[in-house]
């Protein structure tokens, strides 16, 4: 949600240090991971809210032993796979917060949609539905950038 790696960890520390210091509001019937990425996401929204940040992604470059008998793993292959690997990230950019957050609980964080909907404190069936427009919204912003997908 950030965009690049400083601003997240910004965003993680200071969420655990709101999550230890409403600890005793836990309720131990339910799930933590929820609770905690709830904190998290609110915390993420502050920031950007405050900052009136630019959603921007970083890609860290891969680093790679070069062998130059083999194409598979010289400079230009290493290059490819980096613009390979960036464009996701920059079709998330171009989509609205909204879709963006729930792809990333779905796609990259890997929760169930029950979970997403514990965080975003929304119905299941909503869950559903925003997944299915932020896949729209996600592919329609890769056709823009020319972009083929399978």
């Amino acid at each position: 949600m950030m965009g690049n790696t400083e601003d997240a960890q910004d965003a993680l520390q200071e969420a655990f240090i709101k999550t230890y210091d409403t600890l005793h509001r836990f309720d131990l019937r339910r799930p933590f991971g929820p609770w905690f990425f709830q904190i998290l996401r609110n915390q993420c929204r502050d920031m950007l809210r405050s900052r009136k940040a630019k959603f921007r992604m970083e890609v860290v470059d891969e680093t790679i032993e070069q062998r130059p008998a083999d194409a598979e793993r010289g400079p230009e292959r290493a290059n490819q796979r980096n613009d390979a690997r960036a464009v996701p990230w920059k079709g998330l950019e171009r989509i609205g917060t909204e879709h963006r957050e729930i792809l990333v609980l779905k796609e990259l964080e890997g929760f169930r949609y029950g979970e997403i909907a514990q965080i975003l404190e929304i119905p299941e069936g909503t869950v559903a539905s925003r997944l299915y427009h932020a896949r729209h919204a996600l592919r329609e912003a890769l056709v823009e950038m020319n972009v083929e997908y399978p």
